[in-house]
């Protein structure tokens, strides 16, 4: 077929505007789909912790609600810290609910250089000051610049200071990313992306060895309670988002 160059000018500005339109009504679907649970997902026995719009079903630690730095901004948990912000501002926010044997998964984004993490098995109590006392903890930091990303024991995706990670299958900051927490019984397996990165065995003498030869060494209690909360940290850096958290009682 013959086109003159004005037809295939038009015919180029034509194409151009269906790819938008396509491309904006994928992200509009997308958007829609947000904090939501298919039928099929309800049926398996998937709930929401976080509705989309508020911070219902969650607290900062050791709080009756959630510290003021903690906002729900476009379908996301956002951790707004400024430099007024004082620890209570933005201490860990912690579920409700408790949960024993698990799955979960949810998404996250960060800003340039953020570190947190998602912690799990929380034992909440007047006597443990920090939610990392008690809950082990799945590490988010920056792959670029976040504060561990040099650690092996401590970057993106450990198991934190327990399991080292090989491969980290995320990029850097500003996009979305999906991790999956189960923990079934003792037998716990961290995801990124889909990809499984710790394979591990919890409350038995490895373990124990574990913990006896890191950080949480002099913290008694830490990594042996077999129910407990789910808790977001707050960083200390950087900015973080949280979406599409579900879970499923295991």
């Amino acid at each position: 077929m013959n086109i003159k160059p004005m037809g295939a000018y038009l015919l180029f500005l034509f194409c151009m505007a269906c790819n938008n339109q396509q491309t904006q009504n994928k992200e509009t679907a997308t958007e829609q789909t947000q904090n939501t649970l298919s039928e099929q997902e309800q049926k398996d026995g998937w709930k929401l912790l976080f509705n989309g719009k508020d911070l219902t079903g969650w607290h900062s630690y050791l709080e009756k609600e959630p510290g003021k730095a903690w906002k729900v901004d476009d379908g996301a948990i956002f951790l707004d810290k400024d430099s007024n912000s004082v620890y209570k501002d933005f201490a860990d926010l912690t579920s409700d609910s408790e949960f024993e044997n698990f799955d979960l998964k949810l998404e996250f984004k960060t800003d340039t250089c953020a570190n947190s993490g998602v912690i799990f098995y929380v034992h909440e109590a007047p006597e443990y000051q920090n939610t990392w006392e008690t809950g082990p903890e799945m590490q988010i930091d920056d792959v670029v610049c976040g504060p561990d990303h040099l650690s092996k024991m401590n970057r993106m995706g450990t198991l934190y200071d327990l399991y080292p990670v090989d491969s980290e299958y995320v990029g850097p900051s500003g996009k979305w990313y999906q991790y999956e927490i189960i923990a079934n019984n003792g037998h716990l397996q961290l995801f990124q992306e889909g990809h499984k990165v710790v394979d591990a065995t919890m409350w038995d003498q490895h373990w124990q060895d574990l913990i006896n030869a890191c950080k949480f060494k002099d913290m008694p209690n830490f990594g042996t309670f077999r129910k407990g909360h789910i808790a977001f940290q707050g960083t200390e850096n950087g900015k973080i988002w949280f979406r599409n958290i579900r879970i499923k009682q295991l």
